[in-house]
């Protein structure tokens, strides 16, 4: 318009009078005022604080750049060389990760340490030498995070144990805190912490000594299998999937109380990956209980069991089935199509039925 603030202030002030540049005047003053400081503020000096380190800031008494752009330093093979990815590519320790794993050790605010455990998280995925250059200890410390009383620092020291299960040498002493992370899982009722928990136990392999505590968490794990949060149910499905495989745990599994409406996960409306994961869990189970070890055992089932719901007389299951049969995705499709076979497979070898009720032909010849 070719005129500046003041003078449009000017003008607003004429005519609009003294209540118009009290509010819409005012308010634009105030706009411009917010502008020119943010044009004019700069970057706060970095520290060796450890809030500084986890931002990644260059070092002491140097300005923290965006973290968009991070400030290029020179490198004798030609090119930037800012970011310490860039520096272990080239051969060398940036130091960052131990600096960080240091700087956790002191006395920190919930605030410090969570934001210390996101950016080793962010390091052991980029920094692949750096992070198998850590030992036991380091596992250890992250672990010890998992007792703290702040839930997002367990839920980072989670993320962060879950970076660390990449790395093969790493697998046992992370499977030691599988307890507590078990724990967590069936005392907090945290979405996010039950997302982070469970990736965690999916990344490893659970060892037999588990087998009791994970028989006590059953339940839990089949509440947050009926929650409605996406990632955390199919987590928790995976888990399931994996679980169903072990023959001591098959029946802890089929005897779990669910809801009445458990079929629900079964419906066509539900996101395709869990629907997915949810037949396949279905289909695992069906394996499992036309397997020899599991039928020359009379098995006895409460009426709102897993079992129940999935194989009973009353089940609806096979009605769920049939309509994933034509679900627009294919894979959806053929899981539906590998659960049904499996169900009239087990008609087929003359599954024992529950104590509960008789069981029955899911599928007649006609269809």
């Amino acid at each position: 318009m070719g005129m500046s603030i003041p003078q449009y202030l000017g003008q607003m002030d004429i005519r609009k009078g003294v209540v118009g540049l009290a509010t819409g005047a005012g308010f634009i003053y105030l706009l411009y005022k917010a502008i020119r400081a943010g044009i004019k503020c700069q970057p706060p000096l970095c520290t060796a604080s450890p809030i500084c380190i986890a931002r990644e800031c260059t070092g002491p008494g140097e300005r923290a750049l965006p973290q968009e752009a991070p400030a290029p330093e020179a490198s004798s093979v030609g090119g930037p060389k800012g970011l310490a990815v860039e520096r272990e590519r080239h051969g060398r320790d940036s130091g960052e990760l131990r600096r960080l794993l240091n700087s956790l050790e002191s006395k920190q605010d919930e605030y410090a340490k969570s934001m210390i455990l996101h950016s080793i998280t962010r390091c052991v995925y980029l920094l692949e030498a750096e992070a198998s250059s850590c030992t036991a200890d380091d596992i250890n410390l992250v672990g010890f995070m998992l007792d703290d009383k702040d839930n997002s620092v367990k839920i980072q020291a989670l993320n962060t144990l879950k970076a660390f299960s990449g790395i093969r040498k790493f697998r046992l002493k992370i499977q030691e805190h599988t307890i507590k992370v078990l724990e967590l899982i069936s005392t907090v009722w945290d979405s996010e912490l039950h997302v982070a928990g469970l990736r965690l136990l999916n990344s490893l392999p659970l060892p037999d000594y588990v087998h009791p505590q994970l028989r006590r968490v059953m339940p839990a794990l089949m509440e947050i299998l009926q929650s409605d949060y996406i990632l955390a149910q199919v987590q928790a499905i995976r888990l399931l999937s994996y679980l169903a495989q072990k023959n001591d745990l098959l029946y802890d599994i089929l005897n779990c109380q669910v809801h009445s409406n458990f079929l629900n996960l079964f419906q066509s409306t539900q996101p395709g990956s869990l629907l997915f994961e949810v037949l396949v869990f279905a289909e695992r189970l069906s394996e499992g209980r036309n397997s020899p070890h599991y039928r020359a055992v009379k098995w006895h089932y409460n009426e709102q069991s897993l079992h129940e719901a999935l194989f009973g007389d009353e089940s609806r299951l096979a009605d769920r089935l049939l309509a994933l049969v034509i679900h627009p995705e294919e894979e959806v499709q053929i899981q539906a199509c590998k659960v049904i076979v499996s169900l009239q497979c087990s008609q087929d070898v003359g599954v024992r039925p529950s104590s509960c009720r008789p069981s029955h032909s899911y599928f007649n010849s006609g269809e």
